[in-house]
């Protein structure tokens, strides 16, 4: 399998927050791109229009990025897509961003709530990375989401924290065990971001937003914007020589 000059960008998550901002970024960089929603199908066709309107071609699926027995069928449903929009039966980039907070202090967290934690956040991001990996191109780029909680504590993120942490030492065996194939992978640590993320508490919550911004030595907490652009650049060809790293994306948090 190997590149052609167009291409596809696969973002779980991608009808809103980061991963939207992430998707119209690699948009307005001259890329396709095919997002994930789990329900919000209108959000995400309206990703799909903003995309479009760009010149650039786009497809939405549904995925529940923490239900594993339904990764085999998604990756037929992709195959899919590709070949109707694309003509390839393959993509270039896998940005694993999907993803959810829940809060709850250690002494109150339910097995419920860490189960679906590890699901979607880590059992979630390696097997469906797994079960993509043939429809990956030869010299692609895997991106995988953590956060700025795996360096900097906050109460009530504990299980969160922990499973993005899992995912930055996954990423590093990804790079190795892909190298092989040319295809890079990385971590993109963003700190507090203005987004629903989390029931919406950097974003609405005025007293949360005060102690990210008095953390971070730019004076405020970060927006989508921030990151989406990143990420894209990310996947350039300006970028190849990047790999294994993470990257914290915070505007220097809790320095």
């Amino acid at each position: 399998m190997t590149k052609t000059t167009q291409t596809i960008a696969l973002v779980t998550g991608g009808s809103r927050g980061l991963g939207r901002n992430t998707a119209l970024s690699i948009a307005r960089q001259g890329g396709d791109v095919v997002i994930t929603y789990q329900s919000r199908r209108e959000d995400a066709m309206t990703v799909v229009a903003e995309i479009e309107a760009m010149g650039r071609k786009a497809v939405a699926l549904q995925l529940d990025a923490g239900r594993i027995a339904s990764f085999p069928s998604f990756a037929e449903s992709l195959k899919a897509a590709l070949y109707q929009t694309w003509q390839r039966d393959t993509f270039d980039h896998l940005v694993n961003n999907a993803g959810h907070g829940d809060y709850a202090l250690i002494g109150e967290t339910t097995e419920a709530q860490f189960d679906r934690l590890v699901d979607v956040h880590f059992k979630g991001v390696y097997f469906l990375t797994q079960t993509l990996l043939p429809l990956i191109a030869n010299g692609g780029r895997i991106i995988n989401l953590s956060s700025g909680l795996t360096r900097v504590s906050f109460p009530g993120y504990g299980v969160y924290a922990a499973v993005k942490g899992a995912v930055e030492v996954l990423t590093v065996y990804m790079a190795k065990e892909l190298g092989k194939r040319g295809i890079t992978v990385n971590t993109v640590a963003p700190g507090a971001i203005e987004t629903d993320f989390g029931g919406g508490a950097v974003r609405d919550n005025p007293e949360i937003n005060k102690i990210f911004a008095d953390m971070t030595a730019l004076g405020r907490a970060g927006v989508p914007d921030d990151i989406g652009p990143m990420i894209a650049s990310l996947l350039s060809e300006s970028n190849r020589w990047v790999n294994a790293q993470r990257i914290e994306v915070s505007g220097g948090q809790g320095i």
